[in-house]
């Protein structure tokens, strides 16, 4: 066996009624509860509100969690929190209340300022208690050690490091009923790439995130379908649930590259969701890493195409990339650029871009350069 490191992820509590078991494990006192708008007017966040009032906690709400959260947004968050003195902080919603929710938990416990911890493993302080509840299953959010902010001129920054793994996460079917369709469809998506990146990852792939992975990959790719077109279906619900969870810890471990690193721009200058944007340089990417990471796309493709177990590498690999691609059709995305209004003359910009992401392009089985990531962009369009 070669060496290798695994990083658990949270606590995790599944499935229907364990809210109370969730409330109690957090401390006593004020609570940062971290959410987005939406989340709050569909009223999801109800039943947690009510029991954390029932147990004696103040609730000190914090709402106003957008799309690709800025850093303004983040320290506002940071200061609601520190002037009201909470002593835990819960995240409550998709990727970026859960992203907020993790890293204000941080700050608001170690006091270190923002800019002295972007990267990997620079954050070493000790956070506020941290609960996450996601509301979508895709990010994965809820057992990562990153959060990823957006910063002047569209620019994503993250931080990754082990005190941003939350105390307790949980994963409650109820709570995803009721997302619009192109949200499930994104969502899905991308924890769908987060499952194949972490399998293909040029660093730190091991054997327990290719485990989790390939469950993951069995999860998602058999059940985003039926969660679109039978938005109420729990048993799917769950089963997305669980697959986003556990490709979040496959990637926490072993992480993501060439497709995330070409999404992130899409939403940093488009706005674009970050699951949309996955979704639109999935093919092109797996197309440009087809001779480098032959083998392992050929081990995932009988997972989502049983009939390929016959074919050869190459016509597994080429099942793999269409299967994939059909996935994302049938939940009804639309692939191309330009149906998101993003001009061609934007593709060397967007490139340009790209190759920030040095942390995620590091992690590719094959180089990405500039001149790739405009030619991915315009295959895209």
């Amino acid at each position: 066996m070669r060496s290798f490191a695994f990083h658990p992820g949270p606590t995790l509590l599944a499935g229907s009624g364990q809210l109370e078991a969730f409330i109690a494990r957090m401390p006593a006192g004020p609570c940062l509860l971290v959410s987005d708008r939406d989340v709050v007017r569909l009223g999801l966040p109800d039943h947690c509100r009510d029991e954390l009032t029932r147990t004696g906690r103040d609730i000190v709400l914090f709402d106003a969690v957008e799309a690709d959260p800025s850093r303004a947004t983040l320290l506002a968050a940071v200061e609601l929190g520190r002037s009201a003195q909470v002593t835990s902080v819960i995240g409550f919603g998709g990727g970026s209340p859960m992203d907020v929710a993790k890293l204000a938990a941080y700050l608001l416990g170690s006091g270190d300022d923002l800019d002295a911890i972007w990267g990997v493993d620079v954050a070493k302080g000790q956070r506020l208690p941290l609960a996450l509840v996601p509301t979508t299953a895709g990010t994965g959010s809820e057992t990562t050690p990153i959060s990823v902010i957006t910063c002047e001129g569209g620019v994503k920054l993250a931080v990754n490091a082990r005190p941003l793994v939350a105390d307790v996460a949980l994963l409650d079917p109820e709570l995803t009923i009721g997302l619009p369709r192109h949200v499930t469809a994104a969502t899905g998506i991308d924890a769908i790439v987060h499952a194949v990146e972490a399998y293909t990852s040029a660093r730190l792939k091991n054997p327990v995130s290719d485990a989790l992975a390939r469950e993951a990959l069995r999860l998602l790719t058999a059940n985003l379908v039926t969660a679109c077109d039978r938005p109420n279906d729990l048993e799917a619900r769950g089963a997305m649930l669980l697959g986003a969870h556990l490709a979040g810890l496959a990637f926490s471990n072993a992480p993501v590259a060439g497709v995330h690193a070409l999404a992130y721009p899409l939403g940093g200058l488009h706005h674009l969701p970050h699951g949309l944007s996955n979704a639109l340089m999935l093919r092109p990417v797996l197309e440009h890493n087809a001779e480098a990471a032959r083998e392992l796309y050929a081990e995932l493709a009988p997972i989502i195409d049983p009939g390929c177990e016959g074919s050869g590498t190459q016509g597994r690999v080429r099942s793999l990339i269409d299967e994939l691609e059909r996935l994302c059709i049938e939940t009804g995305l639309k692939l191309r650029l330009r149906d998101h209004g993003i001009p061609q003359g934007d593709t060397p910009l967007l490139a340009r871009e790209a190759m920030k992401q040095t942390r995620l392009l590091v992690n590719n089985p094959c180089e990405i350069t500039e001149v790739d990531a405009q030619r991915l962009y315009e295959a895209a369009w």
